[in-house]
């Protein structure tokens, strides 16, 4: 059943909104107090008030009273790697040991490394590892992911990953919205011929995800040593002429100009960002590009976080991302994300709910449907064990999300439950 009403929830914090937002609105959540959400064939119908009558017939629902709890939208994950073979467990260890990220990529570590393991492994492998992860993600209260390629930087292997996340999203709760990333590294055989590799991905593979429709965005590196503002403007220009909505990982390592360009070509969303520069932050703002910024992968890498206050103050849509994958953040820890947004980055926990929920969808075009608790969109929230949203960066690195609803649905430790 997918009708479902949810009863006097300490709090609903709603985010109420469809679009992303910018400076103060973040920090407003729209909450109401011992409130009542409805959710009718899988979509959000009545949004109540403390008092008001409930317009439908409760035998027709399944009911969870929530008191001392709080609603919040189910969480976006705006930029993950979920589909990939094998691990870097020795890489770690390297890192720690003083190695930086580009010295082990340089050494045919990092992103080849993995590329190797991914296109060794089959599709029912892909599958199986990719479904576990999205089974640890839901039980963190993530609802929706975006998933890139990129692991397999040939045709066979890219087009398996996205036909792996198809699959998933057919079979798994969870919504996956597939991001084509052929560029995300130069593999062996086409080193020193960067610009023919380019050509490559425009002219074999992207029309191929396009007539297949695997993927809605698309998305390349932009970085000193990966690909130039130049490569990374023709890839993304004609994906875009093929329809795709764009993405960019920009200005990671140094600042390079992947903000700017990001704002030229009014990217979706920049993600990264930890070297972005001023001007590359207010054309950004000015271009509605959201700026993803990912804590998980600047921790784990012992990297300065990305200026996410600078960016708040010039205006731009800040969006938060676990970056999961097996290298630089082989982490998905939403307990986490939110302790390093408030802690290290200087959000307001009000900040980082906005950006981990209606700008989270606003970076994978989806504000409209998904991110907030209003009529219209779809049943898919959280319920805390906890009266408060701000038990989310307070209680450092614990899961206290107790109940996640899907499409109206409810899991507990992804088993469906049915309450009556």
């Amino acid at each position: 059943m997918n009708n479902l009403i949810i009863k006097n929830a300490a709090q609903i914090v709603t985010c109420s909104g469809f679009a992303g937002k910018r400076g103060k609105e973040m920090n407003d959540l729209h909450v109401i107090e011992n409130g009542t959400v409805i959710v009718t064939d899988g979509i959000i119908s009545h949004v109540l008030k403390q008092g008001e009558t409930i317009p439908v017939n409760e035998a027709d629902y399944n009911v969870i009273s929530a008191e001392g709890k709080a609603l919040l939208p189910g969480f976006v994950d705006p930029h993950t790697h979920f589909v990939f073979g094998g691990y870097r467990e020795e890489e770690f260890s390297w890192r720690m040991r003083g190695d930086s990220y580009m010295d082990i990529m340089n050494r045919g570590g990092g992103i080849m490394n993995t590329t190797r393991s991914t296109r060794e492994a089959s599709e029912e492998e892909l599958f199986a590892a990719g479904k576990q992860r999205l089974d640890a993600m839901m039980q963190l209260g993530i609802t929706t992911v975006e998933g890139k390629s990129g692991y397999g930087l040939d045709k066979e292997t890219e087009l398996k990953q996205l036909r792996v996340m198809r699959r998933l999203n057919n079979e798994h709760p969870m919504d996956i919205v597939s991001t084509f990333m052929g560029a995300h590294a130069t593999p062996a055989e086409w080193k020193g011929r960067e610009d023919a590799f380019i050509d490559f991905n425009i002219h074999e593979v992207m029309p191929i995800v396009a007539q297949e429709k695997l993927a809605e965005c698309a998305d390349i590196f932009c970085e000193n040593n990966v690909f130039t503002i130049e490569q990374s403007r023709r890839y993304l220009t004609a994906a875009r002429e093929l329809g795709f909505k764009l993405k960019i990982h920009a200005d990671e390592i140094v600042q390079f100009g992947g903000a700017e360009l990001a704002a030229e070509l009014k990217c979706l969303s920049a993600d990264h960002l930890l070297q972005a520069s001023d001007a590359g932050i207010r054309a950004m703002a000015d271009a509605g590009v959201v700026a993803t910024l990912l804590p998980l992968t600047a921790f784990s890498l012992r990297e300065e976080f990305a200026r996410a206050r600078t960016m708040i103050e010039n205006n731009c849509i800040v969006a938060l991302a676990t970056d999961l994958n097996p290298g630089s953040s082989f982490t998905a820890s939403v307990p986490l994300l939110f302790a390093l947004a408030c802690i290290y980055m200087k959000m307001s926990p009000e900040e980082a709910v906005t950006a981990f929920t209606i700008n989270s969808a606003a970076a994978i075009d989806r504000a409209d449907k998904i991110g907030s608790i209003d009529v219209g969109k779809q049943g898919d929230m959280v319920l805390l064990q906890f009266p408060s949203y701000k038990f989310l960066p307070y209680h450092v690195g614990m899961n206290i999300v107790e109940t996640v609803i899907k499409h109206g649905r409810v899991y507990q430790n992804l088993k469906l439950k049915t309450h009556n």
